[in-house]
C-alpha cells in the first residue's frame, strides 16, 4: 500500500470552481478525495451543463496584471500555488486585452478531464441534502451561492439562526487615499461617540442644492441592473436602492441617507451643507470606506459616474461597486477558524462564495486555500496559513476576521462579500514610497501607482517564501 492510498479520503461537496480546486489540492498532496457533485443529478438554475466549473456568467477571469492589480497578483500567486483553475483558463484563454478570459467550455472541459483522471480523485453525482454524516471525519463545503435549500437548512441549524444571508444588499466601497479630505472631513452625527468610536467616525462629504439636484437627477436617469428571475423577491426594508429611493421623492434622500443634520463643515463651518454623503469605515485596516445607505442596483459603469458627482469623491476609486442580488454565505468571521474550520464542528470546513468571497479567482483561491489546510490536517501537518501581506493571506483575513466589531453589530451586518482589492493588504512600511529621481511632482494617480506595485512586489516575494519558491518578479508580471 503505497503512502497516497494510506489517507482516508476528505469529502468536497460541490464542483465549482472552489471545490474542484479545493479537490486538486487535496489530492496533490496525496490524499483521496470523494467529490459530491448534485448536478448531472439535479440542476440549478443557473447552471446549463454537468461539467465541473461551469462559468455561470461572465467568461472573465479580470486583470492579469500581477505588477499593479490585485485580481492579476492573486492569479499569480495561484499559479505559484499550482491551482488546476488558473492552469486550465491559461490553457483556453482567449483575446481580452490585459484581462485573463476564457473559453468557458473549454475551460470546464479541461477542469472536468482533469479531476476525474487524477487517481486520488472519485466524482460522485449525488446531492448532499444535508451536513456531511461525522463519520466522513474532514470534509469541505464548497456549494457556491446557490446552495441548494436543504442543505442551506441545515447549515443554518449548525450554526444559528442569524448565520446565513441569503439576499444582498452591498453598497460601494471606496479607497481611503482617493477620497479629497480637502472638501470631506471626519465627523459623527452629533460627534455621538458610540461603542468603540471617537466622535469622528465618517468621512462626510457636503453638497449643496444646485449639487444634489443634480446628482438625484442623475440617480433618476442612471441605467439599471434587472433581477434574474431565480434572484427572488428584489427589496427588503431598509435595503432600497439608492436610485429607488430618489425616484420616491426628490427630499426623500435628503431627509434620509443623505440627511445633514448633526453635522458641521470643518472646512467652512458656517455654511449649512444641503445633504450630506457619509461613509464609514469598512475594514479593521481603515483602507476602505463604504458609502452608508447607497446599495444600489445601476450599472457599474452607470455607478462610478454618477458617485463621483458627489464632492470630495471626484478622483474616488472603488474597491468594490454596489449591488442587490441573491447570495448564500455564511457569517464566517464568526463562524470559521483562521484555517476556514467550522469552530462547531472540528474537520468540516468551507470554501469559496459561501464564505463571504466574490469572483471566480477569489472562489477558486479560498478552495485552494481549504483544500491546503485540510489536505496537511489529514497528513498530520502543521497548517501553514499564507503571510497577511500576500493575495491568498489578505483574502483569507477578510473572510476569518478581518471586518469591523461594534458592540451594536457583533460582525454580521460589518461582515459582507468581497473580491479581491488592496484595501485587504497590509499598508506598506513608512518610507517605503520615494519619489523617483527627477520627478518633480509626485502625487495622485502616480504615487498611487506605485504603492501599489509595491504591494504587489511584496505579495508575490512574501508568497514565494510561503511556498518555499523564489520569485523573480519581473517574471511573474
Amino acid at each position: 500500500m503505497t503512502q497516497s492510498s494510506s489517507y482516508f479520503p476528505i469529502h468536497v461537496i460541490g464542483g465549482g470552481l472552489a471545490g474542484s480546486e479545493a479537490a486538486w489540492q487535496i489530492a496533490n498532496a496525496g490524499v483521496p478525495v470523494i467529490l459530491h457533485e448534485m448536478r448531472g443529478v439535479r440542476g440549478t438554475d443557473a447552471h446549463k451543463t454537468d461539467g465541473l466549473a461551469e462559468l455561470v456568467c461572465s467568461n472573465s477571469f479580470r486583470s492579469d496584471d500581477a505588477t499593479s492589480n490585485a485580481v492579476g497578483v492573486i492569479h499569480a500567486e495561484m499559479r505559484m500555488a499550482g491551482s488546476l483553475i488558473m492552469a486550465s483558463a491559461d490553457k483556453h484563454q482567449v483575446p481580452a486585452g490585459g484581462a485573463l478570459a476564457v473559453d468557458r467550455d473549454g475551460f470546464s472541459d479541461a477542469v472536468t478531464k482533469a479531476i476525474h483522471d487524477h487517481p486520488l480523485i472519485t466524482v460522485v453525482r449525488e446531492e448532499i441534502s444535508g451536513l456531511p454524516p461525522k463519520e466522513w471525519d474532514q470534509a469541505i463545503i464548497a456549494t457556491g451561492p446557490l446552495t441548494a435549500p436543504s442543505l442551506a437548512s441545515a447549515i443554518q441549524a449548525e450554526t444559528g439562526e442569524d448565520s446565513l444571508a441569503f439576499f444582498d444588499a452591498i453598497a460601494p466601497i471606496v479607497y481611503r487615499d482617493s477620497i479629497d479630505m480637502n472638501v470631506c472631513w471626519y465627523q459623527s452625527r452629533y460627534d455621538k461617540v458610540g461603542p468603540g468610536g471617537t466622535g469622528k467616525d465618517y468621512i462626510n462629504c457636503p453638497m449643496t442644492e444646485e449639487q444634489y439636484n443634480r446628482f438625484v437627477d442623475a440617480l433618476i436617469a442612471g441605467d439599471t441592473v434587472g433581477f434574474k428571475e431565480w434572484e427572488g423577491t428584489p427589496y427588503f426594508d431598509g435595503c432600497l436602492p439608492i436610485e429607488v429611493m430618489a425616484e420616491r421623492g426628490r427630499e426623500t434622500l435628503r431627509h434620509g441617507p443623505m440627511k445633514p443634520m448633526g453635522l458641521t463643515n470643518a472646512h467652512n463651518p458656517a455654511v449649512k451643507a444641503y445633504a450630506v454623503v457619509q461613509l464609514r469605515q469598512d475594514n479593521a485596516l481603515g483602507t476602505l470606506y463604504n458609502m452608508v445607505g447607497f446599495q444600489t442596483k445601476l450599472k457599474y459603469g452607470a455607478q462610478a459616474e454618477i458617485f463621483r458627482l458627489i464632492p470630495g469623491l471626484e478622483n474616488a476609486e472603488f474597491a468594490r461597486l454596489g449591488g442587490l442580488h441573491r447570495n448564500t454565505y455564511i457569517n464566517s468571521p464568526t463562524l470559521l477558524d483562521p484555517s476556514l474550520m467550522l469552530k462547531s464542528r472540528p474537520g468540516l470546513r468551507f470554501a469559496g462564495q459561501i464564505t463571504g468571497c466574490e469572483g471566480y479567482v477569489e472562489s477558486a483561491s479560498v478552495g485552494l486555500l481549504a483544500g491546503r489546510f485540510a489536505a496537511a490536517e489529514r497528513k498530520g501537518e502543521t497548517i501553514s496559513l499564507p503571510p497577511a501581506t500576500t493575495a491568498l493571506g489578505s483574502l483569507l483575513g477578510h473572510i476569518t476576521g478581518g471586518h469591523l466589531v461594534t458592540d451594536e453589530e457583533p460582525g454580521k451586518r460589518s461582515f459582507q462579500p468581497m473580491n479581491i482589492n488592496f484595501g485587504l493588504f497590509p499598508e506598506l512600511q513608512p518610507g517605503s514610497i520615494v519619489r523617483p529621481e527627477g520627478v518633480k511632482r509626485f502625487r495622485g494617480k502616480d504615487k498611487t501607482i506605485m504603492k501599489r506595485q509595491l504591494i504587489a512586489k511584496r505579495a508575490l516575494a512574501d508568497c514565494g517564501a510561503w511556498l518555499g519558491q523564489e520569485v523573480a518578479f519581473a517574471a511573474s508580471a
